[in-house]
């Protein structure tokens, strides 16, 4: 047995995953312990698993809850950068905090959400082999691929690369002082300079929850870079849920369903279900749509159409029962369409999600709209050509099979295993 620590942003989005990956280790015999702010407490109360409480000056109870609530608020460049200012308060704090909990705790391995810039620099400090996970888009760059911020399409043009190479510029710029802390902390822990991004990643093993054949094509992967596929309790339940939110199914009439949701960050955005409610008017379709905050005294009354609003909902649930989704492009929602063989159609809001939209248009398993382009009649156009076209379905089902053959929680655990036993390069067969 293995005390494995957790490092991992307290969103919802990169928590449920990783809870996945921690309960299956744990149930392999292994010891887990996630480190975290107070707000993680109620979330993780009922998974199982431990949480190891940092931060509490900096973060005392509600605090990051609130910063979620407004960064629910914002969209595009305001909330990447409202974002990144997040990080790199909690980059400081776990620097300062982390160390000491995982020496306490007795920690020897770590596991390390790719967002979490700290932890690879904490692991090399405390001498612990750690794994990277990517919960959200991966990262990882090279020429041929956007920024992980962008909606651009895949090309491997020279007007492609330079394009991308600004785009990237782009991202150094607003990174910089995240980088810093980092690289400011290295230099008080005697440890070398980072060269280039790669080294904030893991020389062991590289988890990534996409299946291969929903990213860009990639050519410069780290050889231990795996595609694992969705990191998804078999039943489909997710670990952190609000069982306690009853959902009314028997105000299903049997109509084909369309089930839309902005996740649980950008989901304070009354004009977009506004206009989702609107343009899915008219359609011989039952519309449900979840306010994605079990807090939300909302009701929906007044949204045209009389779709069944919820403030949360079992999501998976809804999905296997739906024949659309229509989603902000949040890595977790996503995901648990294609599993279902769902085809989307996305509006993505801010950070990752341009960039997951753009693989979604890219697969043929949906389309994207901006939210430049949002409008009533797009958006309804939009869902009845995905609707009636089969492709998209196809594509969707295409993606499902994928899913079901890239191996899922049972391989991401394997690889962390294999990985801290014997810390060497846990090597992937293929990438992309």
């Amino acid at each position: 047995m293995t005390h494995i620590g957790i490092l991992c942003p307290s969103a919802v989005g990169h928590l449920n995953p990783m809870c996945v990956l921690g309960r299956e280790l744990q149930n392999r015999g292994h010891h887990i312990t996630f480190f975290g702010v107070l707000d993680m407490q109620s979330k993780l109360m009922k998974t199982g698993l431990n949480l190891c409480v940092i931060g509490e000056v900096d973060f005392p109870l509600g605090s990051m809850d609130e910063k979620y609530r407004k960064l629910g608020e914002m969209s595009g460049l305001a909330g990447l950068k409202f974002t990144l200012q997040l990080l790199e308060q909690q980059t400081a704090m776990l620097f300062r905090e982390v160390p000491d909990a995982l020496k306490r705790q007795g920690v020897e391995a770590l596991l390390v959400d790719q967002i979490t810039v700290a932890g690879g620099t904490i692991a090399e400090f405390c001498n612990l082999p750690f794994i990277t996970v990517c919960n959200a888009l991966l990262v990882n760059r090279e020429a041929g691929v956007p920024p992980f911020l962008t909606s651009w399409g895949s090309s491997t043009g020279l007007w492609a690369r330079l394009r991308n190479q600004l785009g990237n510029s782009f991202v150094d710029l607003i990174l910089q002082k995240s980088k810093k802390v980092v690289a400011s902390q290295r230099y008080q822990w005697k440890l070398h300079q980072y060269s280039s991004n790669k080294d904030f990643y893991s020389p062991l093993a590289q988890i990534c929850q996409l299946p291969a054949e929903f990213d860009f094509k990639r050519i410069k992967l780290s050889k231990c870079f795996h595609y694992t596929g969705p990191l998804q309790e078999p039943s489909g339940l997710e670990p952190i849920s609000y069982s306690e939110i009853s959902f009314p199914f028997e105000k299903l009439n049997g109509k084909p369903l369309i089930y839309a949701s902005l996740g649980t960050l950008q989901n304070r955005k009354p004009e977009i279900f506004q206009k989702i409610a609107e343009a899915c008017c008219g359609l011989d379709m039952q519309l449900v749509i979840s306010l994605g905050n079990p807090n939300s005294q909302e009701s929906g009354s007044n949204l045209p159409g009389s779709p069944i609003v919820v403030s949360y909902a079992p999501q998976q649930q809804l999905i296997e029962r739906s024949s659309l989704i229509i989603t902000h492009a949040g890595m977790n929602t996503t995901l648990g369409a294609l599993s279902s063989g769902v085809p989307l159609v996305a509006i993505p809001i801010t950070n990752e999600q341009p960039g997951i939209a753009a693989r979604i248009a890219r697969t043929g398993a949906g389309e994207m709209i901006s939210l430049s382009q949002l409008s009533v009649p797009n958006l309804r156009a939009t869902i009845n050509r995905v609707l009636t076209e089969d492709s998209y379905k196809k594509n969707a089902l295409r993606l499902q099979q994928a899913i079901r053959q890239a191996g899922g929680v049972s391989l991401a655990a394997d690889i962390v295993e294999q990985a801290i036993f014997t810390r060497k390069p846990v090597l992937a067969h293929a990438n992309g």
